[in-house]
């Protein structure tokens, strides 16, 4: 479970809730229109931009990747393939199907190797989950960030058609009043939502494309490696480019020692 997402959006409420209560009445900021006028406006908008099927996928996407995300380190994955490539020696390709592994696209690399499929055609099946998942991150990505752009927007929209209310009705003093909220409550509710919830998850697949793109084509050249019989030492020797400097420096010492 990613804590930095939940934290973010119960600290943020937190403090607007804090700040409301502080000033006057929770209840004076409850407008069924407004909340009607972004968050039916923002959907509909998302809804003629992208198709459905596109619109629920990025959803759980995004819930997926905001909340239960847990990150695997490039470093982690390395040795678990020097662990993979030093099993297949010794025990030959079937000796992985014992191997425990947490991540999908390495766990189906282990698996293909033990069936005994060839290297052609280990690496185009991976390549081809791994930019079907890229796609499923930056469809996610841009359907969030299409959220965000709207909510604003149609905030504006409801400002407007309060203060038009409010115009039409200067002669009634009971009716200024909800037309004046409608008109603040928009806004406020736009600006909440685009950038609490939609840009940052926004943000979050963003970053989560740019790490996994690095991470499953490092899983697909390990267990490339794998595959072809590679020791060990070669293995972390051919894969410790996708790390940081500092960390290829940490690993190469320790496998010198």
């Amino acid at each position: 479970m990613d804590l930095a997402t939940i934290l973010g959006i119960a600290v943020g409420s937190a403090f607007i809730a804090a700040a409301i209560l502080m000033g006057g009445s929770f209840s004076q900021f409850i407008d069924g229109p407004s909340a009607m006028i972004v968050m039916g406006g923002g959907l509909a908008a998302t809804l003629i931009r992208f198709p459905l099927s596109g619109i629920m996928q990025a959803f759980a996407t995004g819930g997926k990747v905001s909340f239960t995300h847990k990150k695997v380190e490039p470093r982690e994955i390395i040795e678990k393939l020097a662990e993979m490539g030093d099993i297949v020696r010794k025990t030959g390709p079937l000796g992985l199907e014992n191997i425990e592994l947490e991540e999908p696209n390495l766990k189906k690399g282990a698996q293909f190797i033990a069936d005994g499929y060839d290297v052609g055609f280990i690496k185009e099946s991976m390549e081809l989950a791994r930019d079907q998942y890229l796609t499923r991150l930056t469809e996610g990505q841009r359907v969030f960030k299409s959220l965000g752009d709207a909510a604003p927007a149609f905030g504006m929209i409801g400002t407007l058609v309060g203060l038009v209310q409010m115009l039409a009705n200067m002669d009634d003093p009971s009716k200024i009043g909800p037309a004046m909220a409608i008109a603040l409550l928009t806004t406020l509710y736009g600006a909440i939502i685009a950038n609490l919830v939609c840009l940052p998850i926004s943000d979050k697949l963003t970053a989560k494309f740019g790490f996994e793109e690095v991470n499953q084509t490092l899983i697909i050249d390990g267990i490339v490696a794998v595959r072809g019989g590679k020791s060990p030492a070669l293995i972390r020797e051919m894969l410790v480019a996708y790390l940081p400097d500092s960390q290829q420096s940490e690993l190469l010492e320790e496998e010198a020692a």
